[in-house]
């Protein structure tokens, strides 16, 4: 673990201390006990929050607002054949100037990053005029609901008000200072079974065959062009998943036969509206079939989009003075954690490459780890001094 009397103002300390955390949702094994260390050695107030089998972090310096929230999560994803990788996955190496591990790009180091850049800040001007606050979750790989959603009614309960998030999600795809994304596609997943009767090919009569009536409600879905896309997003797409019947005999009607299917959707559709379409074209689908269609439909989050104001030009213009680029302003990739800030605070996304991230060998240059710290503690200086003029 990280000690207090470490220097914070470089990141790859931290970065590899908490890399070397093996925290696989929704294991914990130390990262958030190594991040608060280094938060309460700058003056933060820490609060853990667990919910379940999920453990989560809130911490605040500062009691005045405006107040700005950096999030993210401690928690990763499995390394998988840790024989396949060419350094151990939480080691946390540096090597080549590369920094190795499983969470190196998603999202450890842009958490170490963050961190130093508030040591730097406050090396520099003192307290904020403000507040800074850390909104931390062991569940954004996992199911997403003892984590975020939960940390924020909890904090949000107790009095807590943020003016602005960033959230510090692997944002460039190849180079820093690609992209800031300021929305994110909505998700809905769904699963159809359709329960008929098995029986006999040859005595039809006497059974009733599941499948015509899945396809005819598949074919449906897919027969509707949803949107040609809208203000930085791109066309909303239904995807079938999975078609499943587990019936491997020719003579034999099956009695069940189901379907997965997901659907990316911009602010053209709200997840509620599209579930009642889709439940309409259910009821179509069963006219004249004796049987019975049932749906699950889970809206995993809304699509949401955060309009330009200061806030997103104070972001472009760090990214653009650190990098040399104007990143582009985009919505594209899955969902994040931000589908559940956006309720409390305007929101945005910026951090590392996330080429290698998920992968084997997951790993990021050290030094866009310096870059992204210097990125985020150009954010803090201008934040404060725009949003206190």
């Amino acid at each position: 673990m990280l000690t207090q009397t470490a220097s914070l103002i470089d990141p790859l300390a931290l970065a590899r201390a908490l890399i070397q955390a093996p925290s696989v949702t929704p294991a914990d094994a130390g990262a958030l006990d190594t991040l608060e260390s280094a938060l309460s050695s700058l003056g933060f107030r820490c609060e853990r929050h667990r919910f379940e089998d999920v453990d989560n972090l809130y911490a605040r310096l500062g009691t005045e607002a405006p107040v700005f929230c950096f999030a993210g999560h401690t928690d990763v994803v499995p390394a998988g054949d840790d024989a396949a990788w060419q350094k151990p996955p939480f080691s946390g190496e540096v090597e080549d100037g590369v920094l190795w591990g499983r969470g190196a790009a998603d999202m450890k180091g842009a958490i170490a990053a963050f961190v130093a850049a508030v040591a730097r800040y406050r090396e520099a001007h003192g307290e904020p005029a403000g507040s800074i606050a850390f909104l931390i979750t062991g569940d954004e790989e996992g199911p997403a609901i003892n984590g975020t959603k939960r940390l924020l009614e909890a904090v949000h309960e107790a009095g807590e008000r943020f003016d602005h998030c960033l959230v510090g999600e692997p944002t460039n795809p190849e180079r820093m200072g690609e992209t800031i994304k300021i929305g994110r596609r909505g998700s809905l997943n769904g699963v159809v079974t359709v329960t008929g009767r098995q029986g006999h090919v040859a005595y039809p009569d006497k059974a009733d065959n599941p499948i015509p009536p899945l396809l005819d409600l598949l074919g449906r879905l897919l027969a509707r062009k949803l949107d040609d896309g809208a203000p930085h997003f791109q066309p909303s797409n239904l995807e079938v998943t999975s078609l499943d019947v587990g019936n491997h005999a020719h003579n034999v009607i099956p009695a069940k036969a189901s379907a997965k299917f997901n659907i990316r959707f911009n602010i053209s559709h709200k997840g509620e509206d599209l579930k009642r379409w889709i439940e309409r074209e259910a009821k179509a689908a069963a006219l004249g079939f004796e049987g019975r269609i049932d749906l699950d439909l889970k809206v995993t989050g809304d699509a949401f989009l955060t309009r330009t104001s200061a806030f997103t030009d104070l972001l472009k213009d760090a990214v653009a003075a650190e990098t040399g680029q104007e990143p582009a302003m985009t919505t594209g990739g899955g969902t994040s954690d931000a589908r559940f800030i956006k309720d409390y605070a305007p929101v945005a996304e910026f951090g590392l490459v996330g080429a290698t991230m998920h992968q084997v060998d997951e790993r990021v240059p050290a030094g866009d780890v310096e870059i992204l710290t210097r990125i985020y503690t150009r954010i803090l200086t201008r934040y404060f001094e725009v949003f206190n003029a």
